[in-house]
């Protein structure tokens, strides 16, 4: 039997595993399947003979039924494989009954207004939560929300939505409680997550006397949330493209957004775009 596990703190939460498995000779040292408050986005240790191991010196230990293994009694129910391809087919039905040529106009082309860069977090659906319909936002995911210059899947996305979809607001959006955040507060190795982790821990840097000045932890952790949003901002409003295009046209505009996972609630951190871009040209006008 698998035992119930706490995130990279170290704490065990349910009793003694016992397995004679040779397949399972470690167990999952992480948050997914102890349903702690951390995204699945932080790495995944093992716990063999007492000693804790990073998970990917471990692959060797797993098989296939032995992943399939590592639940718990209490974690939330999943949507089956085969459930997704029924629900498709009932949007698609769906669909079709209030306009019957809805794919056909769909499948012409996109003209979203928005480029949404979000975290990958799978709470945090960003056309759902918006309330969008399908063509209506560009959407771009990774771990804390990042925008990271030499990052070229990032780049390639911002350029492409300024210069060819000409959108007229880019979202960057954070999410409280984020796993990734909450890694970079972390003061360990990460292993592969080091180096991305590491623009979220300048972050913390930058703004080191604002945040240590906080004595709640759960309020410290909140407020990185929120400057690690805004930061990521700056690094859009940064690019050549944005500031070429907002010359030529007055868009794209920068947002800044958080969502409270615990109430749904969007909350906007109210970037000046204007006032931030200004700020940064002594340094990092490109035009």
């Amino acid at each position: 039997m698998i035992i119930g596990l706490r995130p990279l703190d170290g704490v065990l939460s349910a009793n003694y595993w016992n397995t004679r498995s040779e397949s399972l000779k470690g167990i999952f040292f992480g948050n997914h399947f102890a349903g702690g408050e951390n995204s699945i986005q932080r790495p995944f240790y093992f716990l063999r003979k007492f000693k804790i191991v990073p998970f990917w010196k471990c692959l060797n230990a797993l098989s296939f039924a032995g992943m399939r293994a590592l639940t718990t009694d209490n974690s939330p129910k999943m949507i089956s494989y085969e459930k997704i391809f029924e629900n498709n087919a009932e949007w698609i039905a769906k669909k079709k009954a209030t306009d019957a040529e809805f794919f056909e106009k769909l499948a012409i082309d996109q003209n979203p207004d928005y480029l949404y860069i979000g975290c990958s977090d799978s709470r945090v659906t960003a056309e759902e939560m918006m309330g969008a319909k399908p063509g209506e936002v560009f959407v771009h995911r990774n771990i804390g929300n990042l925008v990271v210059s030499i990052d070229v899947n990032v780049m390639s996305v911002i350029n492409y939505a300024v210069n060819y979809l000409q959108v007229k607001h880019i979202i960057v959006c954070g999410h409280y409680n984020c796993g990734g955040v909450k890694a970079a507060m972390t003061q360990e190795d990460m292993g592969i997550l080091n180096p991305w982790l590491r623009n979220i821990r300048d972050v913390f840097r930058i703004h080191k006397e604002e945040l240590h000045a906080i004595t709640d932890s759960k309020k410290q952790f909140d407020r990185l949330v929120e400057l690690n949003v805004r930061e990521q901002c700056i690094n859009v409003i940064k690019t050549a493209a944005v500031q070429k295009q907002f010359i030529h046209t007055g868009y794209p505009i920068v947002h800044g957004w958080v969502m409270d996972i615990k109430s749904g609630r969007l909350i906007d951190l109210q970037i000046d775009f204007e006032k931030e871009l200004k700020g940064i040209q002594e340094i990092y006008r490109l035009i």
